[in-house]
């Protein structure tokens, strides 16, 4: 049982048997949810082992079975793509189960065993759905994980959950016609519903940027990339905390996928403006999405604006990497598909710890609201270490794994400035220098989101009497906080497998990126990093005040006064804290013309109206088409009924004379 396939298959059943398991068992709900999450993590692994073994091979695994009609042809393709997607899914489910064990019991009899269900049928359609190479069983599991993470986001089955999912799931299916029409014209094409058809067949240069910009938008609304992104900050923040964290950690990414399945697998990235495109969205998405995120005091939804963030720095080394291969520069076109690959893997650990961090303190406090928070870091050590070292990762801080893949994304773009035509050369600069703000203002944001919920003092009764959530969610924090420095320091182990991925997706020959304990774009010359020599330098940087404290404790003064220091008049009051909105009100004032463009691209209100007007026509159109339609066709029946009640005379032997003129005249007619 070494084939990763046979791993793969494994892991799908554990997923599915975890999803059935609560249906049949489900009076115990505290029993069937451990066990459906013990079965999802169980997945998990199985997924993990199969993804590591797929990425060591550097083999591609097929399987085919033939299906029920001619273009459904059930074909399993594992190469380097899909096995990478199966490492980010499975290592984020493992986790998240391990940390649902404690965190659903809040939901036990609230339908928590329904929970169960969606949860693994979520995780084993996204699987299925990266490893697929069918484009009608593809849209089978794009459309299963859709409608699971729709009923997972309305698990509160308040006003505002029900709001935020009947959103979701309209902007999602909006998606779906989008890249079904693009696959049926790959269809019409090919004559095959395969993508290993699809690849084969060479499509005119109008109808192919048809279909990228179809499917580009199409899965961008899924992956929630600007101006498509207005579902996420809601629907994110309603469901339960490990939900939050797969769909914002991994489900996005399928839209990242499909982007790249459709635009470099299947139609070789041939024009460099689809990479402009691309790198152009991913900028403004990075740029807004941070700028949003500074102005929200709900925790939760100040993350799902910086999903919006990470999903524009992913699209911007996936925009580089499609220019490279256009313009047939392979630095170019690996390095910059590394980045945005690296970045995937990352933002997928660190932001879902980050939501686990959020959804411990909502575990203990009750509230999403940063400003009811303050003084958690004395109250809840390890969440708040967990939590600090999340922002960290995410704020690309070295030696921690933001950093990293930031850093790769950066040397593609400093490629790009200096190594490509004239608006490549406008275009690097600018994108280099939309990322420096992102990365600028992320740093703000999160200083603001520790300070302000983990720091100071206590901003409410439950804040001040929170404690330490219990040990599965703490390990499950832990774990992540473990990989976002494993995925940093281990750069120089982790990047080439990375770039192996890459150059096999642009068709390039294998580049080295590391040596030793550097990593360097491909070319060492230009640039070199080394991870783990920053992380001694930094260790070494917190020791080095206790060297100097040691070095010079006997020389300090010996008479010294003690005492509280004097506080110029004023005591602590609690009035005195900073608040979430002060700490960002410069901010908002400066970029108001930015916060009103949310308002423009916000697709909910439009949406409502929408609805509004829908429901009104069909009020309208209901008793026009009673009164119109239905209401005279019934009289007309009734008066017919009527007229023709004559003939009922219930004597049997008028109905036999009926009976002898009925033969005579159909016997005439055939004599006739």
């Amino acid at each position: 049982m070494t084939d990763p396939l046979s791993w793969l298959l494994l892991s799908l059943a554990a997923y599915l048997v975890g999803a059935v398991l609560p249906l049949l068992i489900g009076r115990c709900e505290r029993i069937t949810l451990r066990l459906s999450g013990l079965l999802c993590a169980l997945g998990g692994v199985l997924g993990l082992v199969s993804a590591v073994s797929a990425l060591c091979s550097g083999d591609v695994y097929l399987l085919a079975l033939d299906g029920p009609f001619s273009f459904a042809r059930f074909t399993v393709r594992l190469d380097g793509l899909a096995a990478f997607m199966v490492l980010a899914i499975s290592l984020l489910v493992v986790v998240t189960s391990i940390y649902s064990l404690s965190y659903v019991e809040e939901y036990i009899g609230k339908g928590a065993k329904y929970m169960g269900f969606f949860m693994n049928l979520f995780v084993a359609s996204m699987v299925a759905l990266v490893v697929m190479d069918n484009a009608f069983y593809f849209l089978v599991f794009f459309e299963m994980m859709s409608l699971a993470s729709y009923f997972l986001v309305i698990t509160e089955q308040d006003e505002e959950a029900v709001s935020a999912g009947l959103l979701y799931f309209l902007i999602a299916h909006a998606g779906s016609v989008l890249i079904m029409i693009a696959f049926f014209l790959l269809y019409t094409e090919s004559g095959s519903m395969d993508f290993a058809s699809f690849r084969q067949t060479s499509l005119s240069t109008p109808l192919a940027s048809a279909v990228f910009l179809l499917a580009f938008f199409g899965f961008g609304a899924k992956a929630g990339m600007i101006p498509l992104h207005g579902w996420l900050p809601r629907a994110h923040p309603a469901a339960p905390s490990h939900a939050s964290a797969l769909m914002s950690g991994v489900m996005v990414k399928i839209g990242i996928f499909g982007i790249i399945k459709v635009g470099i697998d299947i139609l070789g990235a041939t024009q460099t403006w689809w990479g402009v495109v691309v790198l152009a969205f991913g900028s403004v998405s990075a740029v807004l999405g941070v700028t949003y995120a500074l102005a929200e005091h709900d925790i939760k939804k100040l993350l799902a604006y910086h999903t919006v963030e990470n999903v524009g720095i992913i699209l911007m080394g996936v925009g580089v990497g499609m220019i490279g291969i256009a313009t047939h520069h392979p630095v170019l076109a690996v390095i910059g598909l590394l980045g945005g690959l690296y970045h995937l893997l990352n933002h997928a650990v660190f932001k879902g710890l980050l939501f686990l961090g959020a959804g411990a303190v909502m575990y203990r406090l009750h509230t999403k609201d940063m400003e009811r928070m303050g003084g958690l870091a004395k109250l809840m050590p390890y969440t708040a270490l967990a939590f600090l070292i999340g922002t960290m990762s995410i704020s690309a801080l070295p030696p921690l794994n933001g950093f990293v893949s930031e850093w790769f994304t950066y040397q593609a773009l400093f490629t790009l400035s200096h190594d490509g035509s004239l608006i490549m050369r406008i275009a690097g600069p600018i994108a280099i220098v939309m990322l420096a703000i992102t990365g600028a203002l992320a740093a703000l944001c999160f200083v603001k989101v520790y300070g302000i919920s983990f720091a100071g003092a206590p901003r409410s009764e439950k804040a001040a009497q929170a404690t330490e959530v219990p040990w599965p969610m703490v390990i499950a924090m832990g774990l992540l906080a473990l990989a976002c420095l494993v995925l940093g320091v281990g750069a120089p182990l982790i990047s080439p497998v990375i770039a192996n991925v890459a150059a096999a997706l642009g068709g390039q020959q294998s580049m080295e990126v590391a040596a030793g304990a550097l990593v360097y774009p491909g070319e060492g010359a230009q640039t070199v990093l080394s991870t783990p020599l920053v992380a001694i330098l930094l260790i070494g940087l917190l020791f080095l005040p206790l060297f100097i404290y040691a070095l010079f404790e006997r020389k300090r003064l010996r008479h010294r006064h003690g005492g509280d220091p004097w506080a110029c008049g004023y005591g602590y009051e609690e009035q005195m804290s900073v608040s979430a909105g002060g700490f960002t009100q410069p901010i908002r004032t400066m970029f108001a013309p930015l916060y009103r463009l949310r308002q423009l691209l916000d697709p909910s209100p439009a949406m409502a109206k929408g609805m509004t007007l829908t429901l009104r026509g069909a009020t309208k159109a209901e008793p026009w088409w009673e009164e119109k339609v239905i209401l005279p066709i019934a009289r007309a029946v009734v008066w017919l009924g009527q007229r023709i009640q004559w003939l009922q005379h219930g004597d049997f032997r008028i109905y036999c004379l009926y009976v002898v003129i009925a033969l005579t005249a159909l016997m005439l007619a055939i004599a006739l």
